[in-house]
């Protein structure tokens, strides 16, 4: 939820670490439209009207389609996180949920003169089932270029 404030009306974007498509059907309840999704293994459901594509974006060649904006809730490991930051910011505007600790740590200080927005989220429960995480999260959008840094609270 607390994205979705920073996210302009029916936005168009790429999910590419989909899952089994939860971020998807949460964002298209608020009238957003994923135009694309895929996962190293993904976890389609065959009622589900999303498609998600089996396609490792990072070491395999796989490219994204051209887009406005990238929203995901990527793997946390940091290795694989960098990789997509550096991938995903010169492709579009990108949305990624992860641990809130890491703007803290030495290893972010390369990434975060791109970040442009950080909001908290606390820690996430999706769609409702009641268990959440045990780290807190926030949303951080990373651009192209060098940027001041804004953080939202809650």
């Amino acid at each position: 939820m607390p994205l979705l404030p920073h996210l302009k009306k029916r936005t168009k974007y790429i999910e590419p670490c989909a899952g089994d498509g939860r971020l998807i059907r949460h964002l298209a309840k608020h009238g957003h439209k994923c135009e694309f999704a895929c996962d190293i293994m993904p976890e389609n459901d065959p009622h589900s009207k999303i498609e998600i594509v089996q396609a490792d974006i990072l070491f395999f060649g796989y490219e994204l389609p051209p887009c406005k904006t990238i929203i995901t809730n990527p793997h946390w490991s940091r290795e694989i996180l960098h990789e997509m930051i550096e991938k995903f910011r010169h492709h579009a505007p990108t949305w990624l949920l992860f641990d809130a600790d890491w703007m803290f740590t030495k290893q972010s200080i390369p990434y975060l003169e791109y970040c442009d927005l950080i909001v908290s989220v606390g820690r996430v429960s999706w769609e409702g089932n009641g268990v959440s995480g045990k780290d807190n999260s926030v949303w951080y959008r990373f651009q192209k270029h060098k940027c001041k840094t804004i953080f939202k609270s809650r």
